[in-house]
């Protein structure tokens, strides 16, 4: 008989590298946004020093799924144009996307991308992101903001998954 315990760990490493790819992704948007820097350079440099970087003598970030991480980049610029369509129609009226803060603005394009261009289920999509939300706002009611957004978001994009 065989020990469930490493297949379970392989999965729950699974997933947190997963989570982490949508969680550098999300400021490799945001870095896009404030540099001159193109979706090729801001994907290399993460690739090249964030993934696994040392962030404390000894603590190293997670890796992420590098595939995640170029698929939800990929699709973000591939869909942005739609995917800030589908934002400004779930936000309230006096606030597009344009004035919303930067960061938001660059989690709603990752989550976006994935409720887009991927087969993942959206109630997956907002649980992910709105998580990713409570770590840029630990302390804020962003996360909340980023529910309801997501939630008007991707029954927009995926109405049969409702």
């Amino acid at each position: 008989m065989t020990d469930p315990a490493p297949k379970r760990d392989k999965r729950a490493e699974k997933r947190l590298a997963r989570s982490a790819a949508r969680l550098y992704a999300v400021q490799a948007l945001f870095q896009m946004e404030h540099s001159s820097l193109s979706v090729d350079q801001v994907r290399q440099e993460f690739l090249s020093y964030r993934f696994g970087a040392e962030i404390d003598e000894g603590e190293e970030m997670i890796d992420g799924d590098v595939d995640l991480f170029r698929k939800i980049l990929e699709e973000a610029v591939n869909w942005q144009a739609r995917v800030d369509q589908m934002t400004d129609r779930a936000l309230v009226a006096k606030w597009p996307i344009d004035r919303i803060d930067p960061t938001l603005r660059a989690l709603f394009r990752a989550a976006g991308a994935e409720l887009v261009a991927t087969d993942l289920p959206p109630k997956v999509a907002i649980v992910e992101y709105v998580e990713i939300a409570k770590a840029f706002y630990p302390d804020g009611k962003e996360p909340r903001f980023v529910n309801a957004v997501l939630d008007h978001m991707a029954r927009e994009a995926r109405p049969e998954a409702f």
